[in-house]
């Protein structure tokens, strides 16, 4: 069966944006090295978008992910760079209620309970399904996240998008594995402790 996972980057306080909401990649806080480009392209190239892949040479199928999923603030940081579909080389599933349909892209729009949805993308043949944010989208799905993939970036910034924006809901992980990169980031996974 398929699994969702959080692959996201957050700061040691718990953020994936500051509290605008823009792309936090490349800022201070969030800074991409040289090493974190090597690890996802040896790792997860499938999570960059279209226009780097093309600029790095990449293409093909993904090694973990076919789908990606993300909420409408996620999907808009895109929109306000210009491009409408981050990543064409995946199935791209924005969930919003007020989006309207998505012209030049090849996206699905799920206005329904995103909970059912993910149900059903888990039960379908394919790959694992990536959830890229935002924090309202992963608390709400909190209860068919398999796995987190967090880049602990060693930045504190206060304020911002925390990574699970919902009420109070203790759920357990447990420790996968650790990935300690040359730039100060941490690639920690925690896998879902099931009942």
């Amino acid at each position: 069966m398929r699994e969702l996972v959080y692959y996201v980057a957050v700061t040691l306080d718990g953020f994936i944006a500051g509290p605008d909401g823009g792309d936090p990649s490349g800022l201070e806080y969030f800074p991409v090295t040289d090493d974190l480009i090597r690890f996802t392209i040896e790792n997860y190239p499938e999570t960059l978008p279209g226009p780097a892949r093309a600029a790095l040479g990449i293409d093909g199928r993904g090694r973990v992910f076919d789908t990606v999923l993300e909420g409408r603030a996620s999907y808009e940081v895109g929109l306000a760079a210009g491009v409408v579909d981050a990543y064409p080389h995946l199935r791209h599933l924005v969930f919003s209620t007020s989006l309207p349909p998505v012209a030049g892209g090849d996206i699905e729009v799920v206005r329904d309970s995103a909970l059912e949805r993910v149900r059903s993308l888990k039960s379908e043949q394919g790959q694992d399904l990536w959830l890229v944010g935002g924090g309202t989208l992963a608390h709400a799905l909190l209860p068919e996240i398999d796995r987190l993939v967090l880049k602990v970036n060693p930045s504190i910034i206060g304020d911002g998008i925390p990574l699970f924006a919902g009420p109070f809901s203790p759920t357990t992980f447990t420790l996968g594995s650790e990935v300690r990169l040359d730039g100060g980031v941490r690639v920690v996974t925690y896998e879902r402790v099931r009942a």
